[in-house]
């Protein structure tokens, strides 16, 4: 069913925000009828590569958390050069993942993306908590899935196959092997994340809340750090009758149940 022009991540990426093109009209296209893709997916919006206002060796998309951070704070929004300050710290989040550490570096993030963290943005300079995402009105943040998301940390570049972008924040990885060969699994994907990605590329990773493999029929995640073993799949059910889907139905039902944005937040 899939090969190197039917892709795997070009089937999530159509199950997250809809089909983005038109089969042309010469082209044979399968029927899966009992699969059929939503229209409009399940919240996500696509943003090709070169739609993302971002550098190779940026992590955050610093315009859109900016206009999130005007967005969602009255205080910012009075001031909009207040964002930069906050930019500049979750910068320097980014940056620590080489001296402190991939877990250390998460927790600070996810305690500013949970609202845990404060600026003197308040009158005479009190405290008051930033908000990166909306966690109460989910309908006031940004939700973009993009493809390819390169990144480059000195000479190391690595390429993910789907980020899930949350105001410009990568919050989602999926790695999406295509089962050219017998032998690809979902495991190629897991290990690749891993092993490779969050060892050498660790700045992609610190606002991680999880990551996906698949390869068209398994859907496994896992958290950072997370030996590949003990990666787990996303039950639908707790009467166990995941597996007596066909493969494409139950990564589909998976990945839709799972990738929901209220679910990710």
């Amino acid at each position: 069913m899939f090969n190197e022009s039917n892709t795997v991540e070009a089937y999530v990426r159509d199950l997250l925000a809809g089909p983005i093109k038109a089969t042309p009209p010469n082209a044979v296209q399968e029927s899966l009828p009992s699969y059929r893709l939503s229209p409009k997916g399940i919240g996500w919006r696509y943003a090709a590569p070169a739609e993302v206002p971002r550098q190779i060796q940026e992590v955050l998309i610093e315009p859109w958390l900016r206009e999130a951070l005007i967005r969602l704070n009255p205080e910012i929004a009075a001031q909009p050069d207040r964002a930069d300050e906050v930019l500049y710290k979750l910068r320097a989040i980014v940056l620590s993942v080489r001296s402190d550490g991939l877990i250390r570096a998460n927790e600070e993030m996810t305690a500013w993306m949970r609202g845990e963290r404060s600026m003197p943005f308040g009158h005479n300079n009190e405290h008051v908590p930033v908000r990166l995402i909306d966690l109460d009105d989910l309908s006031h943040n940004q939700y973009i899935v993009t493809q390819q998301y390169t990144y480059r940390a000195g000479p190391t570049e690595r390429r993910a196959d789907l980020v899930l972008l949350v105001n410009g924040l990568p919050l989602v990885l999926i790695e999406a092997k295509t089962p050219v060969k017998k032998c690809i699994s979902w495991v190629d994907g897991a290990v690749q994340v891993h092993d490779d990605y969050e060892k050498f590329v660790p700045e992609l990773f610190v606002c991680n809340v999880f990551s996906v493999a698949t390869e068209g029929k398994a859907y496994h995640y896992g958290s950072i750090g997370l030996p590949v073993k003990d990666w787990g799949p996303w039950h639908l059910d707790g009467n166990g009758e995941d597996g007596q889907h066909h493969p494409l139905k139950s990564l589909k039902l998976s990945a839709e149940s799972m990738l929901r944005p209220h679910v990710v937040l």
